[in-house]
């Protein structure tokens, strides 16, 4: 996607006015005289998300006006902007006053630009803004190109988007840094101690491999993401129904977003060491497919009964935080579209998160209110772990009943990190099933900006 930032001078920009209900007698009264009328005749009364344009003497545009919440409405979205670039005819624009927040703002909008068109042309829609003065641009458009990446790489289909072609992906974000890139595939998986990526994956005709990237000086604290990157998941034997398995292409939407993360934190040059896992396989149903009630070893040596072949995800990032674990990372970070529960829960929109660590969870839950990245703390509760108990394993993926889906499996996932100083897991969505401001349907770069934000803080 091109930059959706006008870099050049551009003195006839075409200003926006943000308007409320309560300042629009304000901005009306400063209107020149045909302008009010034409607002008043079209009964412009600044509804939040309602738009305007006005013309000039000419027919030109002479400017818009744009309705947006109450400062202080509750529900006010800072993200309202981002509906612009659908509602504008092309051409260069610029904020004429000061939105709810001017970055998250100028954000939005360019977040609000964006189209897939891997596979059809659509309608170029070339509607620029000239950055309002005071954000820092240079780290809003690495953000927006990372988010494109996300969303580029959820929503193209699994037919183009299985585990080889998730790992080109990730070995040119890290060529394009000069990171350190390897990959582990099919057999030797198993020769290398990954027992259950493999054991998840080796149904499919496309070979299962984890992918691995480093960067940054060794010297500088050691931050390790992990990313689910399940490219397709039927369910495995315990088949998902055709509704589903509609929208699985997104199951590798933890590894995009790592993958989204990452680039953010390479580009803006952060004081870490950084080292990205993603276990990248598909669930697939073949005749040498896992079963319910086989057993397998993990990395770390605990025996996993697999209570549902469709409780993938948790299998696969075991193995990958079991390895991050081994070199005790100092901040440990694994995103996963992991479970329906986290959706029963909170919905689509906003992903829970889990840790012990107290002051780690502050700082998560102010970024994500700070960047409107919306993310919510879930206890992972120690009485519960007992329901991962085996009669015949160490553990089973997939304790019977329906409570706390997403709890117990953020405490399976526990039992795979030990020695890192701080864990931080993500069950995230990583889609927008219905269009936003700022957030089109489809793939979602979620939770991202949030983590980008707190490490950026820490090691900026």
């Amino acid at each position: 996607m091109p930059s959706i930032f006008e870099t050049a001078s551009a003195p006839q920009a075409v200003p926006i006015t943000f308007a409320t209900k309560s300042t629009w007698d304000k901005i009306a009264a400063g209107l020149p005289a045909p302008a009010l009328r034409f607002a008043e005749a079209n009964n412009f009364t600044a509804k939040a998300g309602s738009s305007l344009i006005l013309p000039d003497a000419e027919g030109r545009i002479a400017q818009v006006l744009f309705g947006l919440e109450d400062a202080d409405n509750r529900s006010r979205d800072p993200f309202r902007p981002g509906a612009l670039p659908n509602l504008l005819p092309p051409g260069v624009y610029r904020f004429a006053n000061a939105p709810h927040d001017m970055r998250l703002a100028a954000l939005a909008f360019a977040l609000g630009s964006y189209r897939f068109t891997g596979y059809r042309k659509a309608e170029a829609r070339d509607v620029r803004l000239v950055p309002p003065q005071g954000i820092d641009v240079a780290d809003v458009a690495r953000i927006v190109e990372s988010a494109v990446l996300a969303r580029d790489l959820i929503n193209t289909p699994a037919n183009d988007m299985g585990p080889a072609e998730l790992a080109f992906a990730a070995q040119a974000i890290a060529e394009r840094y000069d990171a350190s890139f390897a990959c582990i595939i099919g057999e030797e998986l198993k020769a290398q101690n990954f027992p259950l990526v493999h054991a998840v994956g080796m149904a499919s005709s496309r070979a299962p491999r984890l992918i691995e990237f480093l960067w940054g000086d060794p010297a500088h604290p050691k931050v390790t993401l992990v990313g689910k990157g399940v490219c397709f998941d039927t369910g495995g034997l315990d088949l998902k129904p055709s509704g589903s398995m509609l929208m699985m292409k997104k199951d590798m939407g933890g590894a995009a977003n790592v993958l989204a993360l990452a680039q953010m934190v390479m580009d803006a040059s952060l004081k870490l060491r950084l080292r990205v896992l993603i276990p990248a396989v598909e669930n697939a149903v073949a005749g040498n497919a896992f079963r319910p009630w086989d057993i397998f070893p993990s990395r770390k040596g605990l025996s996993v009964e697999i209570g549902n072949t469709d409780a993938e995800g948790r299998l696969v990032l075991a193995d990958a935080l079991a390895y991050a674990d081994e070199e005790t990372p100092d901040l440990l970070i694994d995103m996963g579209t992991l479970t329906g529960a986290a959706r029963v829960a909170l919905g689509p929109d906003l992903p829970p998160f889990y840790t012990d660590d107290e002051a780690l969870a502050d700082d998560v839950a102010r970024c994500a209110r700070e960047e409107h990245d919306p993310l919510w703390r879930m206890p992972l509760w120690p009485p519960y772990d007992a329901w991962l108990d085996s009669k015949v394993a160490n553990l089973t993926n997939a304790p019977s009943g329906t409570f706390a889906g997403s709890i117990t499996c953020a405490l399976f996932l526990k039992r795979f990190v030990e020695r890192a100083r701080s864990w931080l897991h993500l069950d995230i969505f990583a889609w927008t099933p219905q269009a936003r401001p700022g957030r089109p349907e489809g793939g979602e770069c979620q939770a991202a900006r949030a983590i980008y934000r707190l490490l950026g803080e820490r090691y900026g």
